[in-house]
């Protein structure tokens, strides 16, 4: 089954303003029978969004909005195309109350979700390290290396994994290799590291998304996580779900090719 399970959209501030419906009928002319939206869901109220604006969250006034649209999309385009209604959901260290709270909300009323770690906490405050290599950097400077950053993301991801987030919890991790430079793939540490995510993961039979936005994005060199790391994690049993991360119409799957190998 021809699947695209990470689609962002105009209701998040690093979407577009194209409609949905433009996504769906590209997805329909390029034979895909599955596609979930997975907009960055709303962060606590109580949390301050360091975040650069185009890595902004959905406002929590368009919520409804999105849902009452999708299942309208959804249920008008159900005999050409199964639609799922998602979230892309932070995970945030000393915010699991809020997040369980959250996903108790909207659990039922969805059909698919991902966890992520897109900020770290350093201190008293918090980094997003997802859209901004200036981030990233800012952030290796207090943490006096960039190898400590890696360590405290992975630290970070292991603590989603195992977190208590509620019968809603969902069960595809996200951003399990945030850096693919050349250099970390020699890095023993780092590669160590990952292979612990993986296991992780393994253990708590969780699915892995494979995103393959990153192969067009400044500082990366492949797929997310890489080629090795998605045969490793095949190797353990885990289930891989593709997405194009797309944030246009344009963006769905560009690098198809070098998807399937990996389900065959």
């Amino acid at each position: 089954m021809k699947r695209d399970a990470h689609i962002h959209t105009s209701f998040c501030p690093n979407g577009t303003t194209i409609p949905c419906e433009d996504y769906i009928k590209k997805a329909i002319k390029l034979g895909y029978e599955d596609i979930t939206f997975t907009e960055h869901a709303p962060l606590p109220s109580n949390f301050v969004d360091f975040c650069p604006k185009e890595g902004r969250t959905m406002s929590p006034g368009l919520l409804l909005v999105y849902m009452d649209e999708m299942q309208r999309l959804k249920e008008k385009y159900k005999e050409l195309i199964h639609i799922r209604i998602g979230f892309e959901v932070d995970y945030l260290e000393d915010y699991e109350r809020e997040t369980t709270s959250f996903l108790n909300l909207i659990g039922p009323h969805i059909d698919d979700a991902m966890l992520t770690v897109r900020f770290l906490k350093c201190g008293q405050s918090y980094t997003c390290v997802d859209h901004s290599f200036d981030q990233l950097t800012s952030l290796a400077r207090k943490k006096d290396t960039l190898q400590s950053v890696y360590n405290l993301y992975y630290k970070t991801i292991s603590k989603s994994i195992q977190s208590n987030l509620g019968n809603y919890k969902p069960k595809r991790i996200s951003n399990p290799l945030l850096f693919p430079t050349d250099e970390l793939q020699e890095n023993l540490l780092f590669k160590q590291q990952l292979i612990d995510i993986l296991k992780l993961i393994a253990k708590h039979n969780y699915e892995l998304d494979v995103n393959y936005a990153t192969l067009s994005k400044l500082y990366c060199n492949g797929s997310h996580p890489t080629v090795s790391y998605i045969s490793y994690a095949k190797s353990l049993g885990i289930p891989i779900i593709h997405g194009s991360d797309a944030h246009h119409p344009d963006d769905l799957h560009p690098y198809e090719e070098g998807l399937f190998p990996f389900d065959r």
